[in-house]
């Protein structure tokens, strides 16, 4: 008889030990969130920090949440059983990038065609 495949990480032992492990790999996901929301609220709320470098600081920091939630919650891993998850995910910033590259792009165009000198002088 083959045991039953429950959703879980690749190295899990068994389904019992998933409740117990789970558990605390659900917690240590949940407090590092937690430290980084924080460290996130810090940064953005801190005169101790470069100015121009806020930005980036918060970038790295939505990067590093972004990654403890793909591997703490959806247990996303490079893994052989993961296979289609990293290729599925891999997709999905691909869409999204070109998404959100399109449209500055598209913003941009439209912009810079709107501003016509003629259209400027008629309405003085």
């Amino acid at each position: 008889m083959t045991p039953i495949r429950y959703d879980r990480a690749p190295g899990d032992a068994s389904v019992s030990a998933e409740t117990q492990g789970g558990l605390f790999i659900y917690t240590i996901g949940l407090a590092l969130a937690v430290i980084l929301t924080a460290t996130s609220f810090w940064v953005a709320n801190t005169n101790l920090l470069w100015g121009p470098g806020i930005a980036l600081g918060l970038a790295v920091l939505a990067i590093a949440q972004m990654g403890i939630h793909l591997v703490f919650f959806l247990h996303i891993t490079t893994g052989p059983d993961n296979t289609n998850n990293v290729l599925a995910l891999a997709f999905g910033v691909l869409i999204v990038a070109l998404i959100i590259s399109g449209s500055l792009w598209i913003m941009h165009n439209l912009n810079h065609n709107m501003m016509m000198p003629e259209l400027m002088q008629m309405q003085h």
